[in-house]
């Protein structure tokens, strides 16, 4: 298959994503609070591409959730360049992708996270995953979870589950304070062992994305808490936002390819806090 037609492929099912889990957003907060939409174009003197943020705050469910969609590209900077894959000799790259962050108003539904993205240097390769960061501890919730990642992975490779939920442990942890993030997931990058599999496996990981995040709120959202409840969620979401600005590689990526600032920290909290 010729490498604009996978390009194709892949933009049009990240936006059709974008749009499928918008309209299940809007669908489960119930009120008159929309997602507001912002484009955005990496560069405006020159055509390297570019994408849509979707924002939804303060709903009764939801106190901040970004769906942000991209499709950005150029030629990586000389400092850049050489801790990517493929550009040896050219440094021109093309990406495109989707990233979800959900912060909840209830604090026993726990912060979620998706994202999934195709790069292209001198060669293609997906990369995403999707993890979980509860602030009140819930051994149900965790079991089920990953019970509902596993069966998503084992549709594709017995060994995909063991594989990226090792990598989830690794990536989203925090060196400085010598804890993970949350209860983890999978996360997987430099997937590009068979474009059409790879690609069947990022679309069915989107889909189960959708339906796992669904069922957490449906099952949480009437839940009562309490001002002490807040409270550990915003600590708990100080921790997060120290991950997203020190150690996330998507973070990292978007600022140093000329992407846009609001669309990529739209993963930040609304209100954090710091003991």
């Amino acid at each position: 298959m010729e490498t604009d037609i996978k390009k194709k492929l892949v933009k049009n099912w990240f936006k059709i994503l974008q749009d499928m889990i918008c309209i299940d957003i809007e669908e489960i907060e119930k009120s008159k609070k929309k997602f507001i939409s912002n484009h955005w174009k990496k560069n405006k003197r020159k055509d390297e591409g570019g994408g849509e943020y979707r924002i939804l705050e303060n709903g009764k469910v939801f106190e901040k959730v970004g769906v942000n969609f991209s499709e950005v590209y150029g030629k990586f900077s000389k400092e850049f360049r050489n801790k990517i894959p493929g550009t040896n000799s050219d440094p021109s790259f093309w990406a495109s992708g989707i990233s979800v962050v959900m912060h909840m108003q209830n604090p026993h539904i726990p912060a979620i996270h998706f994202n999934t993205r195709y790069i292209h240097t001198s060669f293609g390769w997906f990369g995403g995953g999707m993890d979980v960061t509860p602030c009140i501890k819930d051994k149900n919730l965790e079991k089920w979870f990953h019970k509902e990642v596993k069966l998503t992975c084992d549709r594709h490779n017995k060994n995909f589950y063991k594989k990226y939920k090792k990598k989830c442990d690794e990536y989203f942890y925090l060196p400085h304070r010598k804890e993970t993030r949350g209860i983890g997931g999978i996360f997987f990058d430099y997937k590009k062992e068979n474009w059409n599999n790879d690609f069947n496996f990022v679309r069915d990981t989107g889909l189960t994305f959708k339906r796992i995040f669904r069922e957490i709120i449906n099952k949480k959202k009437h839940k009562k808490w309490n001002t002490k409840q807040k409270e550990i969620q915003y600590l708990k979401r100080g921790k997060y936002v120290e991950f997203n600005l020190l150690y996330d590689r998507g973070t990292k990526f978007g600022l140093q390819t000329g992407g846009n600032a609001n669309a990529i920290l739209m993963s930040l909290p609304p209100i954090a806090k710091w003991k």
